[in-house]
């Protein structure tokens, strides 16, 4: 029992995928409870898919997948802005234009190229076929995320919720911006060999939802965040050797099964309170 039990660490590919979950888990849970105070999640969503043209560029040229997808999901934060900054269209409108356009763009340079080298991992991910390279990048990139994230905490919560209160204070507004947006990128260029583009939203987004609907406080909801995503990676891909699934899928569908359940508590907590309420103004 006991050997069965144990087995998924028997192998060095569940090893190296534990490890990339224990990696990429730290810096999306942090990142994601900002963007949901921001309303930023549809900002995760574009970025997390305007970086395909850039690691197929990257491809084509030569240079290092993760320069042109930070330089793709760079582009497309600088330019959602300044459209934002610059026009009457809403913010979350010009996402979804620069979005579907980059992400278009990716998807002609993807299918016109013939190559031996398969690229569906950027899109899937491949946990299971993490080196010691991708660990390092990750590695590397995470402990830089978490370490603004963690500076810069205050900072970043007073723009998230007050942005003139922010600049009357003396913060620079401006460098939070984009160092929030820079470190967005970076971090789904982190998952990108872990769960790929299409799946990095679910951990930008549902980490952040969760715990907001745990907890009051922030810094709890920092914490809250950051166990409930790692709970999540190493117990989906632990799950995923048995049941002979991909772990990107099974991480998001517990996940959303998590996010169920704090919703459900949530509004289980919420009718009792006000029941109480209505008994004690009788």
């Amino acid at each position: 029992m006991i050997d069965t039990l144990l087995q998924p660490f028997q192998f060095v590919f569940m090893q190296n995928a534990f490890w990339i979950a224990i990696l990429v888990a730290p810096p999306t849970a942090l990142l994601s409870c900002f963007l949901v105070l921001k309303g930023w999640a549809l900002m995760g969503d574009a970025v997390s898919h305007a970086v395909l043209p850039g690691v197929v560029l990257a491809w084509i040229t030569g240079i290092p997948l993760i320069l042109g997808a930070f330089g793709a999901g760079m582009t497309c934060a600088l330019l959602t802005g300044y459209l934002s900054y610059n026009s009457r269209v809403k913010q979350d409108t010009v996402m979804g234009v620069v979005f579907s356009g980059m992400f278009g763009i990716g998807i002609i340079l993807y299918t016109s190229i013939t190559t031996n080298q398969h690229l569906d991992h950027i899109l899937f991910g491949n946990m299971l076929g993490v080196g010691s390279q991708d660990l390092w990048t990750s590695g590397l990139i995470s402990l830089g995320v978490c370490a603004f994230l963690v500076m810069k905490w205050k900072d970043l919560l007073l723009h998230a919720f007050d942005p003139a209160q922010a600049r009357a204070s003396g913060l620079r507004t401006g460098l939070l911006h984009y160092g929030l947006l820079s470190v967005l990128s970076l971090t789904i260029v982190s998952t990108l060999t872990a769960t790929g583009l299409i799946l990095a939203v679910a951990l930008l987004v549902t980490p952040g939802a969760i715990a907001f609907l745990m907890v009051r406080s922030f810094d709890r909801m920092l914490l809250v965040s950051v166990a409930v995503c790692l709970f999540a990676m190493l117990f989906g891909s632990y799950a995923s050797f048995y049941i002979d699934s991909a772990p990107a899928p099974t991480i998001v569908l517990i996940l959303t099964g998590v996010f169920i359940i704090a919703f459900l508590r949530r509004l289980h907590v919420t009718h009792k309170t006000s029941q109480q309420t209505i008994a004690t103004t009788r």
